[in-house]
């Protein structure tokens, strides 16, 4: 992979949910996530199994939050990339990654046409992204994460890549949750989309060894799965 730095004046076209307020949504995220969003991050770096080596997509990305603790995860003999649609996230992205030392592919793009070819990378990431997404969205955009995920190697045992889900539960406690998970969603779209909704999509998108993960921050949860051999 190769570091793109070229700039961008709009954003790439999608017809999921954008978030405009790219400067303040580093802000945001640590204030929902009662000032433990680096917890939250670090969580998801674990349950997305990374290893040192390891070759690390970040879809929906944002300002790099997860990217940038994934990239030192995977260290120097591993790389990382991330997607946004969003030119603003993508330059702040950006600029966090030079300050932190870190050589990051960091590109505007789309999760319905991901800009790597097939077999690229152990592991993808997508993090409090899918319930930004229609339904059909949801459905191209994961079997563009199959297509870029390596497959297995019999001859070696390794398994295929690895996908990683964290998103919000769809609420079904007390009227506090419920609102509590609505604010968070931007205007109670959770009510129509939970991470509940996740394992099923990734079976039907022909992913294999499908689990959502007993690991839980807040109303958000985990679910990974891997890529099987073809046919």
């Amino acid at each position: 992979m190769h570091t793109h730095t070229h700039g961008h004046k709009s954003p790439a076209q999608t017809e999921g949910r954008l978030v405009p307020w790219a400067s303040f949504y580093d802000l945001t995220v640590n204030i929902m996530t009662f000032g433990q969003v680096r917890r939250l991050r670090t969580m998801t770096v674990d349950q997305a199994l990374l290893k040192p080596g390891d070759r690390v997509l970040d879809v929906g990305c944002g300002t790099g939050g997860v990217t940038i603790p994934a990239k030192q995860r995977v260290g120097k003999t591993g790389e990382a990339a991330g997607i946004d649609p969003s030119p603003e996230m993508i330059a702040i992205a950006r600029q966090k990654a030079r300050r932190a030392g870190l050589e990051i592919d960091f590109r505007v793009g789309v999760i319905e046409s991901l800009p790597f070819p097939d077999g690229t990378f152990d592991a993808v990431i997508s993090s409090l992204m899918m319930h930004h997404l229609p339904q059909h969205l949801q459905v191209r955009g994961l079997a563009e994460i199959l297509r870029v995920l390596r497959s297995p190697d019999p001859a070696s045992g390794k398994p295929g890549g690895r996908i990683l889900i964290a998103d919000m539960l769809r609420p079904s406690g007390s009227a506090f949750q419920r609102f509590f998970t609505s604010v968070m969603l931007h205007h109670g779209h959770v009510l129509e989309f939970g991470l509940q909704d996740v394992p099923a999509l990734l079976r039907e998108a022909s992913f294999a060894q499908v689990e959502q993960l007993d690991a839980r921050f807040l109303v958000i949860g985990f679910v990974r799965a891997t890529k099987p051999a073809a046919g």
